[in-house]
């Protein structure tokens, strides 16, 4: 047994875990798995200037290193999973989570039970979400029927007693069951909006330009015009009624009498402003096997230190996989041998989750001018056979005398653009893009009763020229670049949000 010849890829792995200032982790930080399909530029890239002074042999010194740039980029899946947690460090922001607690424990009998230390965000009428614990009946979307302030959560399904839930486990907010007949749609103002006359929407945790779903799996949990449920985006919040400004179809007024509605909400992740911007930096972690086979434990690696969100790309592609690529700026590399080892830290196991695919997921993809009054304008076109959306914080990494790598980072303007391809079908969109009209994008995918919106309010086009081609249906090639949409409404002061669902009914996809 010896020193091995050669090192394989399939047996290293990809892990990230948050510092808790730029290069220095927490005490015990925690390494997340990655899905890398591959790397576009991971490690440290050392720059040496050689010595050449005028001398008769006409020969060059040996130089001396100069500067070092760390960067760690990978391609990836996107899947429900996996992006969720890297996208707060793209947006320079935390997620807009409503009730989420890890229980305690859960109580069966006379009472279904959630016991855990808050309650805060949960209520009677929640539907809530189970995950990750070991009984599949504590799993799974449930009801709520009573709560104990930070004591527990009731359920009306019955759970199996557990005294010590998984690591990982817990129960997600994600909407509310409104008794019979209490929600309504009012489509007579300028934008159509849901009302009741028991429930506080403020309640919710919503915020203007998150998405919500309407409707559940059956007549009795939705309303009886189609265009009154799926997906719809908040424009305001007042104790009894929502408004929409974004919809499928145009709503239509409608009194509920029997249903028994149920309503779904996000974790919404946007680019916010002033104290609400969170910077965080990462360490991203490649092991590299055992260079010893007499001693297969002793796994060597490399570090990419203090890495901020620099770049991302989401790949929307006919007949594929949605994909992304990401790209991090480090101020070092690091590198650790088999005998030293990997760097301290809980490693918990790849949360499984199955990739989303353009073909079928997608429930819905939408380029529309902004209409005032109209919250579901004739979309620009009928179908796009590729886009992109790409994130661009502009960060540079600062360099200092006395320092190999960089001293810090600085990070510019938050930065959203993208490109796409459509099926022609009318001049409306030459028209958009020679007008300069204001433009939105949105789309929803949806996977195992669950999904995401990706919601780009504002939009300036570019390009636009016709493309014709024997044989071939005719194209449209646009490039879009995105502003705050604080133009539209004071309170959609952004310029990308993401809504992740972790319960959708099968009706959504």
């Amino acid at each position: 047994m010896a020193q091995v010849d050669k090192i394989d890829s399939n047996i290293t792995e990809a892990r990230y875990a948050e510092e808790a200032s730029q290069g220095v982790l927490p005490g015990t930080p925690n390494w997340i798995p990655l899905e890398p399909n591959s790397y576009t530029d991971f490690g440290g890239t050392v720059t040496t200037i050689a010595r050449n002074p005028i001398n008769p042999s006409r020969q060059r010194k040996k130089g001396v290193i100069t500067d070092l740039d760390a960067t760690a980029g990978l391609e990836t899946d996107i899947t429900q999973t996996n992006i969720q947690d890297l996208l707060q460090g793209f947006m320079f922001a935390d997620f807009r989570a409503k009730g989420e607690e890890a229980p305690t424990t859960t109580a069966t009998g006379a009472n279904e039970l959630y016991n855990v230390a808050e309650t805060a965000g949960f209520y009677v009428g929640s539907l809530i979400m189970g995950s990750g614990f070991d009984d599949a009946e504590n799993n799974g979307l449930k009801n709520v029927i009573t709560v104990t302030a930070d004591t527990s959560v009731e359920v009306t399904e019955t759970l199996v007693a557990d005294a010590s839930p998984a690591t990982g486990a817990k129960i997600v907010a994600v909407g509310f069951l409104f008794t019979a007949g209490d929600l309504d749609v009012d489509a007579s103002g300028t934008l159509p909006r849901i009302t009741t006359t028991t429930k506080d929407l403020t309640e919710l945790g919503l915020t203007v330009g998150e998405w919500v779903y309407i409707g559940g799996d059956s007549a009795a949990l939705a309303f009886v015009n189609a265009e009154n449920n799926g997906f719809k985006r908040v424009r305001s919040i007042a104790t009894n009624a929502i408004e929409f400004d974004k919809s499928t179809s145009a709503m239509v007024t409608e009194a509920s009498t029997t249903e028994t509605i149920q309503l779904f909400i996000p974790r919404a992740l946007k680019n916010e402003t002033g104290a609400s911007i969170v910077r965080r930096t990462y360490q991203f972690e490649r092991s590299l096997g055992a260079p010893d086979d007499a001693s297969p434990a002793q796994i060597q690696g490399e570090y990419v230190v203090g890495a901020v969100a620099s770049q991302l790309t989401m790949n929307i592609a006919t007949a594929s996989k949605l994909i992304t690529t990401i790209d991090y700026i480090g101020t070092d590399h690091e590198t650790v041998t088999g005998v030293t080892g990997l760097k301290s830290g809980n490693r918990p196991a790849l949360v499984e989750s199955d990739a989303f695919n353009t073909s079928s997921d997608f429930s819905r993809i939408k380029l529309s001018e902004v209409v005032a009054g109209d919250e579901a304008p004739t979309p620009l076109f009928a179908f796009v056979t590729d886009a992109t959306i790409t994130i661009d914080n502009s960060v540079k990494a600062n360099k200092a005398v006395g320092v190999l790598g960089s001293c810090g980072m600085t990070a510019g303007t938050f930065v959203v653009s993208g490109s796409m391809t459509a099926y022609f079908s009318n001049v409306a969109a030459i028209q958009a893009v020679r007008e300069n009209k204001d433009v939105t994008f949105d789309f929803a995918i949806v996977k195992d009763n669950a999904g995401m919106v990706v919601d780009i309010p504002l939009l300036a086009l570019g390009d636009g020229k016709a493309n014709i081609t024997q044989d071939e249906p005719i194209t449209i090639p646009l490039t879009a670049d995105a502003a705050t949409a604080a133009k539209i409404d004071a309170n959609l002061d952004h310029t990308l949000m993401f809504c992740f669902f972790d319960y959708l009914p099968t009706a959504a996809g």
